[in-house]
């Protein structure tokens, strides 16, 4: 700060300039915090008191422009430029309102103008370019571009390198950015695009978001920055980080219809179902010609009951898209809707095309599947949803035996001794109700039923427990992991781990009612955990018909995960592995499962509504036998089902495809004869 002169024009002076920059610091400031309104108030006030200020006036224009209030930004920078003509950029904003009001041939002087008076302006060049594109001077434009690239190496560098990204060419992707990075640490282009590159191929996908933030903290403003970090994050299944790199986007581009697709598909995936709805049709307001977000969007309807909204989002994401697979599965996931024959005729005609992508034909075929099922061509069912489910197997892991080594392991661990040596000191909440199973098995009508009660939140498929499980000794140096790992726990862990659970579904809860459902079916496994960090945890087991059970999973292509219900042979040994899990906790926590079995539930719906209500501790309500009637956001595939009221003609729906299903006879059999008669004899 300069320093008190004897001279007061001096000391006026240097207090003028004071003035002058802490304005414009503190413009700037709220510029890059996405506050323009501020921004703007702050130039006003300068230039009320000094209203010839040329750097105030042009930072007046960017705080408009950012507000989309092109004409009086317009007005503001040509006032600047009569009170400073060989300003050059001045003249480059003016340039870019007027490009940005599509107004290019106006424009083209301008960012010449600029050029000529600062041959070396960062993008005066690259902006050149775009206009001159526009007005269809292409050679003029990639003259333009050539030099702006030229005039910077890494702009070059990273240009090359996104050539290579757009051409899947990864390997050279990556080394253009690392060089550039390499030369330049805090160059963010640079940093985003090797992100991109390591998010295109699913790997390093740790790095790809500690450079992203690393970027974002650089540049606050980055836009781009904050999509492909949300992109990362969605993929990593870190939802509540994804929300808020979205909510960032959202927040710096208001109307970004790419932003405002990524927050609502956080939203989804988080299953705040309401919220998911409301940023898409914001984002299909703004863009209405995007297939995957309108696809979303039907999701996000399906899921809130609203099945003719749902219907009318994916036909247009069809219509603009016909080979979309995914759009047409999902409507043909909705259950309870039939396709039209000229929808039919249509997916006929896609398989049919030898450049459809791999997965397009998979979700075309489990569609197909469901359309010919509901014509009652089972024969002609069965080839679609076989087909499908032998194409989708290709695509995807699963170790049968290495799941039954991980089985093993846990029976191992929690025996009777183990579990009852170390009860005694978890978190005593007794708010989490599990519901456990199979997929496909009715868990999603014991859901309904729970969540029809005054006394409980339904919360749908929570993660949480798994993830605690594998967090337990994640970091041991002797590489002793969970299981095992469980042995060297502390009395105190035990408390830790259950609050932390507890603490963890918050986070999904969007009421204060005292109980609530954690209705991920693959919990099964994790039962003498659950018991052991929360003992007053219920559990209920939701049990079916084995071959409709298998059946259910054989018809249903998943989102993610379930990768054993693809291949038959997996499916039955999967089963068996549940059946011999669940007899375990039977055995080691007696009382603590009930078992379920749909099928009783549907003949005697009253009796098996008491059953489960006294087994949770709660009392008898009517809206539990009411279950259709409660207005409430439904994920599975089920909830179009759970919407109505009950009906038996899902049982047994697997004596359709009986001559198919030989394998499954001779894997299973065992089990059927231990059901009860109901469950065994449904369906006849």
């Amino acid at each position: 700060m300069p320093a008190e002169s004897d001279n007061p024009d001096v000391n006026t002076m240097n207090k003028a300039a004071n003035s002058k920059e802490t304005s414009i610091t503190k413009a700037i400031d709220f510029m890059r915090a996405n506050r323009p309104l501020r921004a703007e108030e702050l130039c006003r006030d300068y230039l009320n008191q000094n209203p010839g200020c040329v750097d105030h006036l042009r930072l007046l224009g960017h705080a408009l422009m950012t507000q989309d209030r092109l004409a009086e930004a317009e007005e503001r920078l040509r006032f600047a430029l009569s009170l400073e003509p060989d300003f050059p950029q001045l003249h480059e904003d003016l340039g870019s309102v007027l490009a940005m009001q599509e107004r290019y041939e106006e424009a083209i002087p301008e960012l010449e103008r600029a050029i000529q008076l600062q041959p070396a302006l960062p993008l005066a060049r690259k902006k050149l370019g775009q206009v001159l594109m526009k007005v269809g001077r292409g050679q003029e434009a990639g003259e333009s571009f050539q030099a702006y690239l030229d005039s910077d190496p890494d702009r070059g560098a990273i240009a090359e390198g996104v050539e290579h990204l757009n051409a899947r060419r990864r390997e050279e992707a990556i080394e253009a950015f690392s060089v550039v990075l390499k030369r330049s640490p805090d160059n963010v282009n640079a940093m985003r695009f090797l992100a991109a590159a390591y998010l295109q191929g699913n790997e390093k996908l740790g790095d790809a978001e500690a450079l992203l933030r690393q970027a974002t903290r650089l540049s606050p403003g980055f836009i781009d920055a904050w999509l492909t970090l949300g992109s990362v994050l969605r993929e990593r299944r870190k939802n509540m980080d994804t929300i808020e790199a979205y909510q960032q986007a959202v927040k710096l581009a208001p109307d970004n219809a790419e932003a405002w697709g990524g927050l609502g598909s956080a939203y989804a995936a988080a299953m705040y179902p309401e919220k998911s709805a409301e940023a898409l049709a914001r984002a299909v307001a703004l863009e209405p010609n995007m297939p995957n977000v309108l696809s979303m969007q039907g999701h996000a309807l399906k899921t809130l009951g609203d099945q003719a909204g749902a219907l009318e989002s994916y036909r247009a994401a069809i219509k603009l898209k016909p080979e979309l697979g995914e759009v047409y599965w999902s409507m043909a996931n909705l259950k309870v809707f039939k396709f039209e024959d000229e929808e039919v005729s249509a997916m006929l005609e896609q398989v049919g095309r030898d450049e459809l992508d791999e997965s397009a034909d998979i979700h075309f075929r489990f569609a197909l599947g469901k359309a010919f099922e509901d014509k009652k061509d089972y024969d002609q069912a069965w080839n679609y949803y076989h087909s499908g489910n032998q194409r989708k197997r290709m695509t995807l892991k699963h170790e049968a035996m290495e799941m039954e080594l991980r089985h093993t392991a846990l029976k191992t661990v929690y025996d009777r001794a183990f579990i009852q040596e170390r009860s005694g000191h978890g978190y005593e909440a007794p708010d989490p109700i599990l519901i456990v199973g199979l997929p496909r098995s009715g868990s999603t009508l014991v859901e309904q039923i729970l969540a029809s009660h005054s006394q409980v939140e339904g919360t749908s498929e929570l993660p949480i427990l798994g993830k605690l499980s594998e967090s337990i000794g994640q970091y041991r140096t002797d590489t002793i992991r969970y299981p095992e790992a469980v042995r060297d726990l502390h009395n105190k862990d035990w408390y830790a781990y259950g609050r932390q659970y507890i603490e963890e579904c918050q986070r999904h809860r969007l009421t204060d009612k005292p109980f609530f459902t954690d209705k991920l079916p693959n919990n099964f496994v994790h039962l003498g955990l659950l018991h052991l960090i929360l003992p007053n945890a219920k559990v209920i087991n939701a049990r079916r018909h084995p071959f409709d059970s298998c059946l259910g999973g054989y018809k249903q292509l998943f989102g993610f995960g379930q990768n054993f219900t693809y291949d038959m042979l997996d499916l039955a040994h999967y089963y068996q592995q549940y059946d011999a899990m669940m007899k375990h906790w039977h055995e080691v926590l007696p009382g603590k499962v009930l078992d379920v079995h749909y099928e009783e539930v549907v003949t005697d719906l009253e009796s098996q509504v008491r059953r489960i209500l006294e087994h949770c501790g709660l009392s008898f309500e009517q809206s539990c036998v009411d279950f259709h009637k409660t207005d409430r956001a439904v994920k599975t595939a089920s909830s179009e089902q759970v919407r109505q009221p009950i009906y038996t003609g899902a049982m047994g729906t697997w004596r359709r495809y009986e001559q198919h299903l030989s394998l499954w006879q001779e894997q299973l059999g065992y089990i059927i004869d231990e059901l009860p008669k109901a469950t065994r004899n449904a369906g006849l």
